[in-house]
């Protein structure tokens, strides 16, 4: 429950502060911290009423809404910055992300720069503390199908389209960066070190950014109000005993504390609170996974025997 909650509040957090810096870009409004605590109240209030609604009139819908227009995001930038050049890339960075993953995993004993591998604990650290909640959530809306469709559908598939995400967007910045026309990406990320801004500063350098920044705006909080209500569906079954349908003031307690530690965090210690709230659950949680991948191992063997 707390590698959860943890997991989830160092996310909105996050989450808050992107918003933040793309309400300055659409709106004019300077971040703050007063703009950030109002905005994490703001998307834990969505969250709850999609949690009251429950699964199917409340979570399905946003997420629809969300997959539509992150797919509609991603074909602008896809053909704007160049189809063949997206495609060409993408398999050159599945190449190298498979050659290269178990020297990058390491966090020790790096000899390249160190913005290349400072945030590897962290990482590691934050999707553990989100796959207890993600795998109950996978395994709630994936009852009745197989373990092959399981795999496919809910691992490698998604993997993939990930990886089509971050070498189209990511990679278009660098060759932009490397062609000395990313102006927008380089005072955000590089000179001014503010990575809730590199979307903006990316989609800044291209055609219609007026249209697609409320968009990406929008996006994002969808983004985040589904990580939180799908997280507190699942603090709530653990937290019943297993029961699909918890009382509604437990639903409404754990959606609450998800965005009052979110903002004890921000308020206390900033980026660096929430790195350390995501670290300090996840890292002892990895021998509970550990566990877990030897237990479904030994069930599917069960299994076939």
């Amino acid at each position: 429950v707390f590698a959860t909650l943890f997991g989830l509040t160092t996310s909105l957090g996050l989450g808050a502060q992107q918003v933040a810096f793309g309400l300055n870009e659409v709106a004019g409004i300077e971040p703050s911290r007063t703009v950030i605590v109002v905005l994490i109240v703001g998307i834990t209030a969505i969250a709850l009423g999609s949690v009251l609604l429950g699964m199917d009139k409340g979570v399905k819908r946003l997420s629809e809404i969300n997959m539509l227009m992150a797919v509609a995001l991603f074909f602008f930038v896809f053909f704007v910055t160049g189809a063949v050049a997206a495609i060409t890339r993408y398999f050159s960075v599945m190449v190298d992300y498979v050659a290269l993953l178990p020297a990058l995993s390491n966090p020790f004993g790096r000899e390249d720069t160190s913005f290349f591998h400072g945030w590897t604990t962290f990482y590691w650290a934050w999707w553990i503390a989100w796959s207890p909640f993600v795998g109950m959530f996978i395994a709630r809306i994936s009852k009745g199908r197989t373990v092959r469709e399981f795999v496919l559908c809910a691992l490698i598939a998604p993997t993939m389209v990930c990886a089509l995400w971050m070498s189209t967007f990511g990679g278009a910045a660098i060759d932009m960066l490397n062609a000395g026309s990313a102006e927008g990406v380089r005072a955000t990320v590089i000179d001014s070190y503010k990575p809730e801004g590199a979307l903006f500063g990316f989609l800044r350098e291209l055609p219609l950014y007026g249209i697609v920044s409320p968009i990406a705006l929008i996006l994002v909080v969808i983004f985040f109000v589904t990580s939180s209500d799908s997280g507190s569906l699942v603090i709530d079954t653990i937290t019943a005993g297993g029961k699909m349908n918890a009382p509604v003031s437990q639903r409404v307690f754990w959606c609450t504390l998800e965005g009052l530690v979110a903002i004890a965090l921000l308020l206390g210690g900033g980026l660096a609170a929430l790195q350390g709230a995501a670290v300090s659950t996840g890292i002892p949680f990895t021998i509970v996974v550990l566990l877990m991948c030897w237990c479904v191992y030994a069930a599917l063997r069960t299994e076939e025997r």
